[in-house]
């Protein structure tokens, strides 16, 4: 690769969200002197928003990380990787030989979703631990959306996406796809989407408790209370029952359970649930019959409908409301992706399959269920500072900041810091990491090839894409997926001076042998010369659904052909899968798990109880700040503060609060300050925090973002309310106390 002076043109896909828009960028040497979008890529035609131009920041953020640390005599000091090693393998064998592999836990944050070498590998990781205490930011999101689509669909990522370009419908809970650009939906410029929509005579409608940048775009808002998403959805359910509006259409042969739905939201009527939801029981049938009048229309719910403790129902719900009006699996409807490559749902034999389990283990101390096999992040503290057999010793932490993103983050924090032993696989020495006793950075974005794994499960259109690196790393930057297995080769006893590659092999043959048998040495060879991630792909490409599969469709995909086509190869518009998708035991949708009819059952009887005093507290997303890490990027933390309480105006002159003023945010019996900031746009009774911020703790090394370190959010929430079911974080709706601070300082 030339990384001369001379001016050169790169294309990349952003890994900063889940657009995922293609870039293109200008090189000069070693520096990225201009960002914009790819015009010519057929996902995301030439958007980009500004995290993308930020990359340039993050490549060349001196806080990054470019050399591991090792704490000696409390202190951090930049050592080799192959002290690094020695000094994981010195400090973490003893734990496991004295205490079990339990005793070891793991947790791994959503950066990881977003690079090839190490959302694959990470997998090697946990299985060579053989842990049961694995812990991801997913029981912090989306897991709720993963359970219902399990339970449902037979798979944890056979979730349906809004068609929004062939939709004339679409009806928003709890989500701002406008600054998201999608969540569990991966599509760029989705300002542009539903402008579109709207302008050919479409109708976009949001409920919300606050109006977004998503519902300033749309038909119509409405608040909500937060929590109560579930008895809005079952409500329009029980409209479409009672005037006769149910109405599959060509997917009814294919669904199970129907007969078991009216009895279920028997006391949801729209009476009974408007006191709860805040919302006009007229309201609620009107929606009700526009979503069961379009001809192509759909529900998408998100990270508010799922951040709740009803949040697994909610996420059911919305996709049963798909179904019975006709808009689930259809054009413009709630459709199914059919990725090129890693889609579990494109394998094997189709419609029928073997479903999911839960609750193969549980929690040691409070009895959590295990879910697509991880424990709670909010059990996490408590496994660390019980004891007894099976207490939590020794973490790995990959690409995950809990002590910002997880309720009660001070708790958890104090709990990292009684650990025996911590390891961090970060490019930030941050507030979780300020912990670890060893820190393995992993290289810049730029330095990396890039495919998205997970996204083109989530895309509103068929595509494959590749990004190869921008920049050699440096010299002795190992990749991530090597440090992986490095760290697996420790725990599986072959020492840190283990030939990875050969264990690469291993993995890698057991895998083909896995799919081809006695083609095994055939397909291996096909696969070389490439090595870790990027064999992987290409195996996986050429096995997927529009894949070469070596050879015998010779028009087929391949990593070769994907990677000789920097706009990437457009896949088409996504199709019906219904029944194929399925990978359900019975061969049918599942409406009626036993499960979440017997959690709407309970749920029922809170719908009598009034509606919580004071104010509730709820998160929000900035498209300058998704992550915690953006906050030390300085072209994302220019401008005006953005970590402010949110708070209507009646509220606040209830409070004797006025804008800009400072104030204490009391919740769980925990405080933190912000600035006033009054926006009719909240819900009256409800105010906002941005999740993510809290940059003020010792330890770290984030200069940018200690400049303006804002308030936690995640501290004022209780780690141990969450949704039953999923195990998911109830981050949306904690009551708190609002009062005028009595100090002028943050």
């Amino acid at each position: 690769m030339d990384e001369t002076t001379s001016p050169r043109t790169a294309h990349r896909i952003c890994p900063l969200c889940e657009a995922c828009c293609g870039l293109e960028l200008t090189i000069e040497g070693r520096r990225v002197s201009a960002v914009r979008g790819h015009a010519a890529d057929v996902f995301s035609a030439g958007y980009l928003c500004p995290k993308a131009v930020a990359l340039k920041d993050l490549h060349e953020d001196p806080d990054r990380l470019r050399r591991p640390l090792v704490r000696r005599d409390g202190a951090f000091v930049e050592t080799g990787w192959d002290e690094a090693f020695a000094e994981i393998e010195r400090r973490l064998l003893p734990v496991i030989e004295a205490h079990g592999r339990d005793a070891v836990a793991v947790t791994v944050g959503n950066p990881s979703a977003h690079k090839m070498s190490l959302l694959p590998y990470f997998g090697r990781l946990a299985k060579a631990l053989g842990t049961k205490n694995i812990y991801s930011a997913s029981t912090l999101d989306q897991m709720p959306k993963q359970l219902a689509c399990g339970l449902m669909f037979g798979h944890w990522l056979s979730i349906p996406v809004p068609d929004v370009e062939r939709s004339d419908f679409l009806l928003i809970l709890g989500a701002n796809p406008a600054v998201s650009n999608g969540s569990l939906w991966t599509v760029p410029d989705v300002r542009g989407k539903l402008k579109a929509l709207r302008a050919r005579g479409g109708r976009v409608v949001v409920i919300d408790p606050r109006r977004t940048e998503t519902a300033a775009l749309a038909d119509a808002h409405h608040f909500i209370r937060p929590g109560s998403d579930a008895f809005l959805l079952a409500a329009m359910l029980h409209t479409l029952f009672a005037e006769g509006r149910v109405r599959p259409g060509r997917i009814a042969p294919h669904l199970a359970g129907l007969e078991a739905l009216p009895a279920a939201v028997a006391p949801f009527t729209p009476d009974a649930v408007a006191p709860a939801c805040g919302i006009a029981a007229d309201t609620i049938r009107a929606l009700a019959r526009e979503l069961a009048a379009a001809p192509r229309g759909c529900v998408y719910g998100r990270l508010g409908t799922c951040t709740q403790r009803h949040g697994t129902l909610a996420s059911w719900l919305v996709d049963v409301l798909n179904a019975l009006t006709g808009h689930l699996d259809e054009p413009g409807g709630a459709m199914f992706p059919r990725a090129a490559a890693f889609a579990a749902n494109t394998a094997g034999k189709p419609g029928v399959g073997r479903g999911i389990v839960t609750g193969r283990h549980a929690s040691r101390v409070s009895g959590a269920p295990e879910v697509f096999g991880e424990l709670p992040m909010g059990v996490l503290a408590e496994e660390i500072e019980t004891p007894g057999p099976g207490q939590v010793r020794a973490l790995i932490s990959v690409a995950s900041n809990p002590v910002l993103s997880a309720p009660n983050g001070p708790r958890l924090a104090r709990a990292l810091g009684s650990l025996e032993f911590m390891v961090s696989l970060d490019i930030y020495l941050n507030e979780t990491t300020r912990h670890a006793d060893v820190i393995l950075p992993g290289p810049s974005p730029l330095e990396d090839d890039h495919y998205d794994i997970a996204f083109p499960q989530l895309s509103h259109r068929n595509h494959a894409r590749y990004s190869p690196a921008v920049f050699e790393p440096p010299a002795g930057q190992p990749p991530e997926w090597q440090n992986l297995l490095r760290l697996a080769a420790i725990a599986l006893g072959r020492g840190a001076g283990a030939d990875v590659l050969a264990l690469d092999d291993e993995w890698v043959a057991d895998e083909v042998r896995k799919l081809a048998g006695e083609r095994t040495p055939a397909l291996l060879a096909a696969l070389a010369p490439r090595r870790g991630p990027a064999r992987l792909l290409d195996l996986a490409l050429r096995t997927g659904p529009y894949g070469d599969a070596f050879g015998a469709r010779p028009d087929g995909l391949n990593l070769d052909r994907v990677a000789q086509t920097p706009a990437g190869i457009d896949l088409g518009p996504l199709q019906p899968r219904l029944p194929e998708l399925l990978r359900t035991p019975s061969g049918r949708v599942e409406l009626a798990p036993a499960p979440l009819l017997a959690a709407l059952a309970q749920a029922a009887g809170e719908l009598a109880a009034a509606p919580a005093d004071g104010l509730q507290l709820v998160g929000r997303r900035e498209v300058r700040s998704n992550n915690s890490w953006m906050h030390n990027l300085p072209l994302l933390a220019k401008g005006p503060e953005r970590c402010t309480l949110l708070m209507h105006p009646h509220d606040a002159q209830r409070l004797g609060l006025a804008d800009g003023m400072l104030a204490e945010i009391e919740g769980a019996g925990r405080t933190v300050r912000a600035p006033v900031q009054l926006d009719d746009a909240m819900m009256q009774g409800v105010v906002s925090l941005p999740h993510g911020w809290g940059h003020d703790l010792p330890g770290a090394r984030l200069a940018v973002a200690a400049r303006r370190p804002g308030a936690n959010l995640n501290a004022l929430l209780d780690e141990n309310a969450r949704d039953p079911l999923s195990g998911n974080a109830v981050l949306s709706g904690a009551p708190v106390t609002v009062r005028l601070a009595q100090t002028s300082s943050v």
